[in-house]
């Protein structure tokens, strides 16, 4: 068996910056089995594998240790591939997956998702927050399969250290970590933890925003926001909120295209 594989750094115009995605284009589907065993082997925090279906595309996410709902970066690395062979001549391409119908549309050199909104919930600061991390957060709230932690300033989101061990043991997909931004020209600044699903930091996460960009846009007052995740390779987003979806926008490079020979 031989297939096509991509390799997209998402949330970026730089090589090298920005959430690194595979991308693996299937004419049909693989057993679940392989599915995960080309995902551990690619080791990033998702591979993406698409099989077309008339007019739209069947997406699935898989980490190096599970299958995930939902993901943003590898979603908007899958639409670069689709167009980047050519083989696609709409601008909108249409995906159905576990979240349901995920629509990216392509505006120039961006792709712009549309997500469904994931509310921010809030709730009492659970024991296990001051084991993990050690500043003291303002709020939090429950997004979906996420928690976020709400901190008084930027410099703390930067500084912060998780204890990993404690943060295997969270019941939830992952930990969002937020504030507002010091640099006017972004609105605000997270970073994303999920040592959970095999990732213990993520570069750039598009669904963490769908739950991020509501939260800062109401308190904030403002629909469109631009977003900036401050991991170590780091990415901005250009988020619009709507009545219950989230548009979310950004470019992508691509790096690596080969084959994957299974003999």
């Amino acid at each position: 068996m031989k297939f096509e594989i991509y390799q997209i750094d998402a949330f970026t115009d730089q090589l090298f910056s920005g959430n690194p995605a595979a991308v693996v284009p299937l004419e049909k589907w693989l057993e679940d089995d392989l599915l995960q065993k080309i995902a551990t082997e690619n080791n990033l925090s998702e591979t993406a594998f698409y099989v077309s279906v008339g007019d739209h595309f069947h997406i699935r996410w898989y980490t190096p240790t599970k299958e995930v709902a939902l993901c943003g970066h590898a979603t908007l690395a899958a639409a670069y591939v689709i167009h980047f062979k050519g083989a696609f001549n709409k601008s909108e391409i249409s995906f159905d997956s576990m979240s349901g119908i995920l629509n990216v549309q392509k505006s120039g050199d961006k792709f712009i998702l549309d997500l469904p909104i994931a509310i921010a919930i809030k709730i009492e600061t659970p024991l296990w927050v001051k084991e993990c991390f050690e500043f003291e957060t303002e709020s939090v709230f429950k997004c979906d399969e996420d928690i976020l932690l709400v901190y008084d300033n930027e410099s703390i989101i930067k500084k912060i250290v998780p204890n990993f061990q404690f943060l295997k043991l969270v019941k939830a997909r992952g930990v969002i970590i937020s504030a507002e931004a010091i640099d006017k020209k972004i609105d605000f600044v997270s970073r994303f933890f999920a040592p959970t699903i095999g990732i213990d930091e993520d570069s750039v996460t598009g669904s963490t925003h769908a739950s991020l960009a509501p939260y800062w846009g109401n308190v904030l007052n403002k629909k469109k926001l631009v977003a900036k995740q401050i991991s170590k390779r780091g990415g901005e987003l250009d988020c619009e909120v709507l009545s219950d979806r989230i548009k979310i926008g950004g470019r992508a490079k691509l790096y690596l295209k080969g084959f994957i020979e299974i003999n």
